[in-house]
C-alpha cells in the first residue's frame, strides 16, 4: 500500500457533530443503528491485518502498553508490520516493558523500540514524557492509549484532579494535545496520523455542564461521564485538527489487570476470577490477543479516513450508538480541559 492504508469499509462520525440534547437525551441502543457498521468475524479480521503494509517506516506510541489491551496492541502492531515499525512503550513498569521490547521484530538496525517511564496520572510526568518523545520523534504515525484504573474510591492527585478521571480522561488528552505536532507532521508528509482512545464508546451518558468535574456524582454515572468525555475529546481534537484521524472505541470484556492494583476488594477479587484459568469467568471476556485483532482492523480499517470515529468490540463502526454529545458540550469541556491541564 502506497504512503498510507486505503480502505474504505464503512462511514464515520464527521467532525462536524450535529447536536443532541445532552441534558435531555442520548442516542442510545445496544440492539441495533442504522448507522452501525458491520461487526467481521474474528478470522476475517485476522485475515485483514494480515494485509497489513506500509511504504514508510510508522512510529507508534502506546501509552499504558505494558499490560493488558496496550501490550497486545503493541504486540501485533509490531508482528503485521513484520518489525518495520518504531515502538515507544510509555508506562511504569519497566521491567515489563524491556520484556516486551525484547520480544518485538525489528525490521532492521534504523528500527527502534524504546520504553518511557511515566506515571500519567500526573500532568507534569506527562510534559515530560510528551517533551522527550518530541525531542526524538518529529512525526508520529499511531498514538494509542489505554490507560485506566478501576476504584469506587475518590483519590485527588496533586493536579486537584480525581485519579480515574486522570487517567481515563485528562491524560490522554494531554497526550494527544502535546504530541498534535508530529501527528500533523506525519498528514503533511502523506502519512498515516491516528489516535485511538481505548475505553468504554457507546456505554455514554448525560453529562452536567455545570459540573464537570463529576462531583458528588454516581459510581454509574461517573463511568457514563467517562465514556461521554472520550466521545467529546476526539470530537474536539477532529474539529481542531481535521486532517487526522482521532478514534474512541470499546474494548468489550477483555481479560486484563486493570482491576488488579485497586484499593477496592470487590475489584481485585473480581480481576482474579476474570483472569484466573481455573475461573469459570475466565472463559466469558475476550483476551487481550483477540481484543488487539479487534481494535487494530478498528484503527486501520474501519476508520479510513480522518474524522471522530466511534467503533465496538468487533472494529466496527458504532455511529451515534450512545452517544450523548453535542456541539455546545464538545467546546464547553475543551475549554474546561485546557484550563484544567494548564494547555492555554
Amino acid at each position: 500500500m502506497s504512503g498510507k492504508l486505503s480502505r474504505n469499509l464503512v462511514g464515520g462520525v464527521g467532525h462536524s457533530v450535529p447536536k443532541y440534547a445532552i441534558n435531555e437525551t442520548c442516542s442510545f441502543s445496544f440492539l441495533k443503528s442504522s448507522k452501525m457498521g458491520p461487526s467481521p468475524s474474528l478470522s476475517v479480521i485476522k485475515s485483514e491485518n494480515a494485509k497489513i503494509s506500509f511504504q514508510y517506516t510508522p512510529v507508534a506510541v502506546f501509552v499504558g502498553g505494558t499490560s493488558g489491551v496496550g501490550r497486545a496492541l503493541a504486540e501485533a502492531f509490531a508482528r503485521y508490520t513484520k518489525g518495520n515499525t518504531c515502538i515507544i512503550i510509555v508506562g511504569r513498569n519497566r521491567v515489563a516493558a524491556e520484556s516486551i521490547i525484547a520480544s518485538l521484530p525489528r525490521a532492521g538496525p534504523s528500527v527502534k523500540h524504546e520504553f518511557i517511564s511515566c506515571d500519567v496520572s500526573l500532568f507534569k510526568n506527562v510534559r515530560q514524557a510528551t517533551s522527550v518523545i518530541l525531542a526524538k520523534y518529529a512525526k508520529i504515525n499511531f498514538l494509542v492509549l489505554t490507560t485506566g484504573v478501576l476504584e469506587f474510591a475518590r483519590e485527588t492527585t496533586e493536579d486537584g484532579i480525581d485519579r480515574t478521571m486522570g487517567l481515563f480522561y485528562y491524560s490522554r488528552w494531554m497526550f494527544i494535545h502535546e504530541l498534535i505536532p508530529a501527528l500533523v507532521r506525519a498528514r503533511t508528509d502523506n502519512e498515516d496520523a491516528k489516535v485511538l482512545s481505548v475505553a468504554s464508546a457507546g456505554l455514554g451518558g448525560k453529562i452536567n455542564l455545570a459540573n464537570l468535574w463529576l462531583k458528588n456524582t454516581s459510581y454509574v454515572s461517573f463511568l457514563q461521564s467517562i465514556s461521554t468525555y472520550n466521545d467529546l475529546m476526539v470530537d474536539g481534537f477532529a474539529f481542531h485538527y481535521p486532517s487526522i484521524t482521532f478514534i474512541h472505541c470499546n474494548p468489550g470484556w477483555v481479560r486484563t489487570p486493570l482491576g488488579s492494583g485497586s484499593s477496592s476488594l470487590l475489584f481485585r477479587i473480581w480481576s482474579f476470577l476474570v483472569n484466573s484459568p481455573w475461573s469459570p469467568l475466565s472463559y466469558f471476556p475476550y483476551s487481550p490477543e483477540d481484543c488487539a485483532e479487534n481494535q487494530l482492523y478498528g484503527m486501520l480499517f474501519t476508520a479510513s479516513k480522518p474524522s471522530a470515529w466511534r467503533i465496538g468490540q468487533r472494529g466496527n463502526d458504532l455511529g451515534k450508538q450512545g452517544y450523548c454529545g453535542d456541539e455546545v458540550a464538545r467546546d464547553v469541556l475543551w475549554e474546561h480541559t485546557l484550563e484544567v491541564t494548564g494547555s492555554k
